[in-house]
């Protein structure tokens, strides 16, 4: 079987191999023209010939009946993490005979899922025949895949053949965005900024404490902190204070120690956790970046998502770590807490298989440690720890 298997690939890709039928009727007129050898009667040289003239057409219709078929594939739209994307082919027939009973095949990446088939009854002649399925997703990343495979054994099914087009495939599948109601990691470091002032002497206005700008009705989503009770119970409704953004020019920067080494379950928390945080200082109204070793600084909810997406454990480090923005600094090595600048902040994930002495962590600035094994949101809503 080993060597049988890797016979029948190779004949079906570049020509075409016998189906079991094709086996039975190629056996049974080898043994009519035996008979006849042996007999010498005509009616069984006429079996044994027609029986021939069948296998010889069955062997070159198939390969005749996919040359002349093209694939064309429209963009994948980006979905997040545990959605589906949607795959959209199209397969064209520029002969002018109709294609029957043809199989096509998306060869998907083995770490998305396996190839999916699609059994197409008939394609009129100078038709198409428009294919969209639905692939769930598990884990972000950015998936990349090539090749479709149309297969066929029409019309009499005594031969099958494959046949590989070319049609590269790109597939984004974002990180999850938690939902954060509260975060101490960014709530806090706002809260510092607006202390510390600006040159002149007067404190900066955050987008969690300061001037009101304005009252405007509550939307789901905003924090119950920015709600105004008085007037809410003057109007029956929620009003939330819309108040000033950050004046003094000050940016938090999210980093993720991406050169380092990591387990993989941390990692992938250290994604979503960078992604959330991310979206959730934007909702508060406090400018933001994101930082990896490879990309370095950057900005922009579809950039930040890509990056995210793509980025992966031990990148090559194309920019040092700024010193010039409060940091939140995501990490599995806690020696390189010591070296965030002032006003930092960091998340930590202890490693599993040799975790960290309490004595090793530099509690300089405030942060958190997580469990990879624990709930990930309740974690990044939580008090800071600090010595």
């Amino acid at each position: 079987m080993k060597i049988i298997k890797p016979i029948t690939n190779w004949l079906e890709t570049r020509a075409c191999s016998p189906a079991y039928g094709g086996w039975v009727l190629a056996a049974t007129a080898i043994c009519f023209f035996g008979a006849g050898i042996n007999t010498m009667a005509g009616w069984l040289y006429a079996i044994s010939g027609i029986s021939f003239a069948l296998l010889a057409v069955a062997a070159i219709l198939p390969p005749r009946s996919l040359a002349n078929l093209s694939i064309t594939r429209r963009p994948i739209q980006p979905v997040s993490a545990g959605d589906e994307l949607k795959v959209e082919l199209e397969i064209s027939n520029h002969t002018q005979q109709a294609v029957s009973l043809l199989q096509v095949e998306d060869m998907l990446p083995f770490v998305l899922g396996k190839p999916v088939k699609k059994a197409i009854e008939t394609i009129s002649s100078q038709g198409s025949y428009r294919w969209v399925y639905y692939q769930p997703t598990q884990r972000r990343g950015v998936y990349r895949w090539h090749t479709v495979e149309l297969a066929s054994g029409a019309p009499l099914g005594l031969f099958w053949c494959r046949r590989q087009r070319d049609c590269a495939a790109t597939a984004m599948v974002y990180p999850t965005v938690l939902p954060l109601v509260t975060c101490p990691l960014i709530d806090e470091m706002g809260q510092e900024e607006s202390k510390r002032g600006d040159p002149r002497g007067r404190p900066l206005q955050t987008a969690t404490t300061g001037l009101v700008r304005s009252l405007r009705p509550y939307r789901i989503g905003d924090p119950t902190r920015l709600i105004h009770w008085r007037t809410s119970a003057r109007y029956g409704e929620l009003r939330v204070r819309e108040l000033e953004m950050v004046t003094g020019g000050q940016e938090i920067v999210i980093g993720v120690d991406s050169a380092s080494n990591w387990e993989e379950e941390n990692f992938e928390q250290a994604v979503i956790t960078a992604v959330s945080l991310y979206f959730y200082a934007q909702q508060q109204q406090l400018e933001v970046q994101l930082w990896t070793a490879l990309t370095g600084l950057i900005k922009g909810d579809r950039f930040v998502l890509e990056t995210l997406a793509a980025t992966t454990t031990l990148e090559d480090s194309s920019t040092v770590v700024p010193k010039s923005h409060p940091l939140i600094w995501l990490t599995q090595n806690p020696f390189s807490l010591a070296t965030l600048p002032q006003g930092s902040r960091w998340v930590l994930w202890p490693n599993i298989s040799s975790p960290a002495e309490p004595e090793v962590i530099n509690w300089e600035h405030p942060g958190l440690v997580l469990q990879s094994d624990r709930p990930l949101q309740p974690q990044l809503q939580k008090t800071l720890n600090s010595h």
